[in-house]
């Protein structure tokens, strides 16, 4: 099955149900009064981690979800039904932003968190909530508030306690499979691995962790070279490093240390705080015969570097004989042990990112553009919302969204742009004619 970690969808929630306009007939009960109920509320759509999922090719084939609109308000002051919930399952690790402005909406790691991705939308009243001393008997109703609707990018970061990088046919796959029962694909030739494996490791002394084979990285792949940063944010919800260097030496034009900076290289490139985090250092292939001459070369390299950390964890090992495995596996548990889970770079930076995009002090509740001599086009989203939460087949519905519009300040704005008596206005799909 294909891996799929990055993919837009669209979400809408359902809208509220319309509210009822209704009079009470029974007999011996004159003038009852109004007795429309309110509309249901409509579904919310929901996104909840599913520990089954390990992608996100279910999306591939379905991209758009809509939520069930709330029940209609009904007589004798029956309140519509509200909708369920319109539920999308997705992998842990799911991080949701918003694909038009970047804000990141939620981050779905945990089992069965939930996150409202679209809110539905609230149902009207009927007009048994709009009765008064003043009128008694109103024709007057609401629509269903619309539902939220946006365009949402998922993205999947594994979720490993454990990852394996270097260069590719390093060793990554093979020490996977050996230590794991993962079965990831292993061959003598580079990207061998295009998808990251996930492999769950058991220690005798019951401790356990989950380790990730990413795939292959090379010089430039910050920057989009080989399979590039498509990859690289696998690394990111990791708690520890193990950096896997070949010191086979069957690569005459290979330099290890050169290798091992390029890694180092390419991750912080991609995120300063990837090299933070423990990171263990993993000679591989050290049956083969110049392995140990190659890994004494390196260490002289690495310990003469003016960086080098003396507290560095140096641990050579053989997948092909197995050896060094058991003390790397009990190393890695031991160094989880003491390691606290790290925050995204993207997560990090959202309140101050929120902030931004929720500020809209100068947004304007309508705006008036004049298409031609007599005719005027109104827009924005506080008046568009206003219009569809008005019930056009009722007289009263009408006159009391004309005196809310005269509150918002369209009258006096449209006088002021221009508008005379008989010009035509235009708000969505309806259209009046301008009194002043």
């Amino acid at each position: 099955m294909a891996f799929v970690d990055q993919v837009k969808i669209f979400v809408k929630g359902g809208k509220g149900g319309d509210g009822a306009v209704s009079f009470r007939h029974e007999k011996y009960i004159n003038m009852g009064g109004p007795f429309g109920g309110d509309g249901g509320h409509g579904g919310d759509v929901v996104m909840v981690v599913d520990e089954g999922l390990r992608t996100l090719m279910d999306f591939r084939y379905k991209r758009h979800f809509k939520a069930t609109p709330g029940g209609n308000g009904a007589t004798k002051g029956m309140t519509g039904a509200s909708a369920d919930d319109t539920i999308i399952r997705v992998p842990q690790g799911t991080t949701v932003t918003n694909a038009e402005t970047g804000e990141i909406i939620g981050d779905l790691v945990d089992k069965d968190d939930r996150l409202v991705v679209a809110a539905g939308g609230r149902g009207g009243r009927g007009n048994i909530r709009f009765a008064s001393s003043k009128n008694p008997a109103p024709e007057i109703a609401e629509n269903g508030e619309p539902g939220a609707e946006l365009d949402i990018q998922l993205e999947l970061k594994v979720l490993a306690d454990v990852g394996l990088v270097g260069f590719p046919s390093v060793g990554k796959s093979t020490l996977l499979s050996v230590v794991t029962a993962a079965k990831p694909k292993i061959a003598a030739y580079h990207f061998t691995t295009l998808v990251p494996n996930l492999g769950m490791v058991r220690l005798p002394d019951g401790r356990d962790f989950v380790m990730a084979d990413l795939p292959g990285l090379i010089e430039g792949a910050s920057e989009g070279v080989g399979l590039g940063i498509q990859f690289l944010r696998h690394v990111e919800r990791t708690r520890v490093i193990l950096h896997l260097i070949d010191m086979s030496g069957i690569d005459p034009d290979s330099d290890p240390y050169a290798d091992y900076l390029k890694i180092n290289a390419e991750l912080a490139e991609y995120d300063p705080a990837l090299l933070d985090r423990p990171q263990i250092i993993v000679p591989t292939k050290m049956d083969m015969p110049d392995a140990a001459e190659t890994l004494t070369t390196f260490k002289t390299k690495l310990m003469a570097d003016p960086d080098y950390d003396s507290e560095t964890v140096i641990m050579p090992i053989s997948s092909l004989t197995k050896e060094g495995l058991e003390p790397l596996m009990a190393k890695t548990a031991d160094v989880l042990a003491e390691t606290d889970a790290f925050i995204a770079k993207e997560m990090a930076a959202e309140p101050e990112a929120s902030a931004m995009y929720e500020f809209k002090a100068d947004e304007k509740p309508f705006e008036i553009i004049h298409e031609d001599d007599n005719y005027w086009i109104l827009t924005g989203d506080k008046l568009e919302t206003l219009f569809k939460r008005t019930n056009t087949n009722f007289t009263e519905s009408l006159m009391r969204f004309a005196r809310q519009l005269r509150t918002m300040g369209v009258d006096e704005a449209l006088r002021d742009a221009g508008a005379v008596n008989g010009d035509t206005v235009q708000i969505l799909d309806f259209q009046f004619e301008f009194e002043d």
